[in-house]
């Protein structure tokens, strides 16, 4: 065989390669996941949703599903802006490990370090917010909580709000998922980086991650593609509760696309934010004083998918939910956004990235 025809032949298997990881999302894979979201999602005339998988990278699918805003009866459209609630404390962990690699903090260092006044301060760790085991009341729990919902709040009076409260358990001795430990971490991102977290955020995240379509949220900025939130009642839908965003503040208060989740990913994956060191600290499974095992690490739940590890999280804002699911082994990516609070994405996009795990392996298997 001669040089050309060697490089010929090269090249075509080459293309066949890339043909066959092009062609394992086929078009029954595409229908399966259609009737997945269909469960859910299958109303053309209510809040809808937007639906996205990446595999290796690279967006399989992308679709979006119903209305983003019933009174003007728009489309909604897969670049859509949505509220993303709790799926922030991503976010807010990888920031607080973004300044521990510039040295300007330890997971390990006490509270008291950065709030003088925080009653037990000098036993909560850093480690314990970001993991839900601090103990503190979550404020999303009190009953005093309508007295604040709508007042635009500071950061240092929001954790004035619930330090006074009784706390659950010693830390360490229990995880049990809490806001209230995000927006501490919230208000000592301002004080390590003399910078406010809306800022901090977008500086250090959304610009470095090419995230154009990520905001801190707002009712008042005009925002270009946003979604409008939705609650459901016996009459029909109504437009979602207003809130002051300064509230759930660095636990819940972000919004994005599914682009930009992606985006978002990459960034995680390429260590574009963070060295492998620090990256390792948000993927790993700590233990509680006692020496139990639990499943999350800083801002992931790290489960399985039929034995496989993923890491996940949800979120839950009025008017919205949202969904993440990544599985590291085959790089595989899913995102599910609701404009109704009704509507919840969340065991849909799990049993999405199953299927598209699932339709993964039959088609690396196959000679």
């Amino acid at each position: 065989m001669n040089t050309n025809k060697l490089i010929a032949a090269i090249l075509l298997l080459f293309f066949f390669g890339q043909r066959t990881e092009a062609q394992i999302h086929s078009k029954n894979y595409e229908k399966k996941i259609d009737s997945l979201i269909l469960t859910g999602f299958g109303n053309k005339g209510e809040p809808g949703g937007v639906f996205m998988i990446s595999r290796k990278g690279k967006t399989v699918y992308r679709k979006a599903f119903g209305k983003a805003n019933l009174e003007l009866d728009v489309n909604m459209t897969p670049d859509h802006v949505f509220q993303i609630g709790s799926m922030t404390k991503q976010f807010t962990a990888v920031a607080i490990l973004m300044l521990e690699q510039q040295g300007k903090l330890k997971v390990t260092d006490p509270v008291s370090q950065y709030i003088k006044e925080y009653p037990g301060g000098d036993k909560i760790s850093i480690h314990h917010l970001l993991t839900h085991t601090s103990g503190i009341k979550d404020f999303t729990k009190m009953k005093s909580l309508s007295t604040i919902a709508q007042k635009e709040m500071k950061p240092e009076a929001m954790v004035d709000f619930f330090k006074n409260e009784p706390v659950d358990f010693a830390p360490g001795e229990k995880f049990d998922y809490n806001n209230s430990g995000y927006v501490i971490l919230g208000y000592i991102i301002e004080l390590v980086s003399g910078d406010t977290y809306e800022h901090f955020i977008k500086k250090n995240i959304f610009d470095k991650a090419g995230m154009a379509h990520s905001y801190y949220a707002s009712d008042r900025k005009v925002i270009p593609g946003r979604a409008y939130g939705y609650h459901q009642k016996e009459h029909g839908f109504v437009n979602k509760t207003v809130i002051s965003f300064s509230v759930p503040f660095s636990s819940g208060s972000l919004m994005s696309t599914a682009d930009d989740m992606l985006k978002w990913q990459k960034a995680l994956n390429q260590n574009i934010l963070l060295n492998p060191e620090e990256t390792q600290k948000a993927y790993q499974k700590y233990t509680l004083n006692s020496g139990e095992e639990f499943t999350y690490g800083y801002g992931w739940h790290l489960k399985d998918i039929n034995g496989i590890p993923d890491r996940e999280h949800g979120g839950s804002i009025f008017g919205f939910k949202s969904m993440g699911v990544y599985i590291p082994s085959e790089d595989i990516y899913v995102t599910g956004f609701s404009n109704c609070d009704c509507h919840s994405p969340t065991e849909i996009t799990r049993n999405i990235a199953k299927a598209t795990l699932d339709e993964v392996r039959t088609t690396v298997k196959k000679p």
